[in-house]
């Protein structure tokens, strides 16, 4: 008898019990009817559950995880909730775009019981209510958009899809937490002009591409240009300087030179027989220029005497005597009269020289 009431412990014990309600149900979320935990007075809660008692046909309380005690017959266990979040396929179906094409979409719904006693007494079958409620809500969504906006808005979409079923679940003690879109399958004639149109914007970018780069090769073309044309002017300018300055040094130094020869050559006409080695220059030139009369043109303008080099040694001599002639002191009106007089007088013997040259 001893080993009667202790089979019958071992029966009727919570541990034993618990162990084969969960080989009975499968799973806890949901349990069918006949697989509800028994009431045995004494009862473990697991985490992350919600059992919700009855007393007599009427809600009494939601069994916290852990111990808990239970009237027999009075009590029954009647609902079991899981709090954990629960993953569900949403069927694939069939929905139509704003723009009239019929799209094949399914996607993965995560929910969670917030309320177990509006998720038990709220509606009959939570998980089903909210699977069909995420099937319409997309629809409506897709009916919204276009073929392109679909694709590119699918985040916006998803969050539209989870706050329509969060206003509709409330009262059934459920909250959506995300709706995550997996396939989105198009008609094979709208997915060929879908890839046309994609190789059509794909060739007009590369278009647009080629272009901008022959524009900016022609932009830096021009920029080279531009630049070479300024530093070539500025070059040539400075060039242009330099030789100016060189020209300038160069007069300059001429004129310093023919000024020192100068110089030198008066102080050498001061001094003793200077006026015979002027002649003597004088004469030089005269035969130096007389030898290069025929090489430059063949008209040839010859004196009267060509041979007489001494009368015109003599004739720039006096020239150049009249040019040196000392002023009178206190008569500078004298002076220069008597030095126009002589330059005058030996213009007329040059031009009359000139003229029998020419009848000559």
């Amino acid at each position: 008898m001893r080993a009667a009431c202790l089979a019958r412990w071992d029966l009727c014990s919570p541990s034993s019990f618990f162990q084969g309600s969960l080989q009975a149900s499968g799973r806890a979320p949901r349990r069918a009817s006949s697989g509800l935990p028994r009431n045995t007075v004494v009862l473990f809660v697991p985490q992350q559950e919600a059992w919700v008692v009855e007393r007599m046909g009427r809600f009494h309380r939601i069994l916290e995880p852990g111990l808990n005690i239970l009237i027999p017959v009075l009590d029954r266990i009647r609902y079991v909730q899981s709090l954990k979040e629960i993953v569900i396929n949403v069927p694939e179906q069939s929905a139509v775009t704003l723009d009239n094409v019929t799209l094949q979409i399914d996607g993965v719904l995560y929910l969670r019981i917030m309320d177990p006693y509006k998720a038990s007494y709220g509606v009959e079958d939570p998980e089903y209510a909210v699977t069909q409620l995420a099937q319409t809500t997309m629809r409506s969504e897709l009916g919204k958009l276009s073929l392109d906006k679909v694709f590119r808005e699918r985040e916006s979409l998803n969050a539209s899809i989870v706050d329509a079923i969060n206003q509709a679940a409330d009262c059934w003690g459920i909250r959506c937490l995300r709706y995550e879109i997996k396939d989105i399958h198009v008609p094979p004639r709208v997915k060929e002009s879908m890839q046309m149109q994609v190789e059509a914007e794909r060739r007009k970018r590369a278009t647009v591409l080629e272009s901008e780069g022959t524009r900016e090769s022609a932009i830096n073309v021009a920029e080279g240009k531009k630049q070479a044309q300024i530093l070539a002017s500025e070059a040539e300018k400075a060039e242009q300087i330099n030789q100016a300055a060189g020209e300038a040094s160069a007069v300059l130094a001429k004129a310093k030179a023919k000024a020192e020869a100068i110089r030198i050559l008066a102080a050498a006409l001061t001094q003793h027989n200077g006026d015979a080695a002027a002649s003597l220059t004088v004469a030089e030139q005269y035969v130096s220029a007389f030898s290069k009369l025929a090489k430059d043109s063949n008209t040839i303008l010859l004196p009267s005497n060509p041979g007489d080099v001494t009368s015109m040694v003599a004739q720039a001599m006096g020239v150049y005597g009249a040019l040196t002639k000392p002023p009178v002191p206190g008569t500078p009106d004298s002076v220069s009269s008597g030095n126009s007089r002589d330059v005058q007088g030996t213009d007329a013997s040059l031009d009359e020289e000139l003229d029998r040259v020419k009848m000559s």
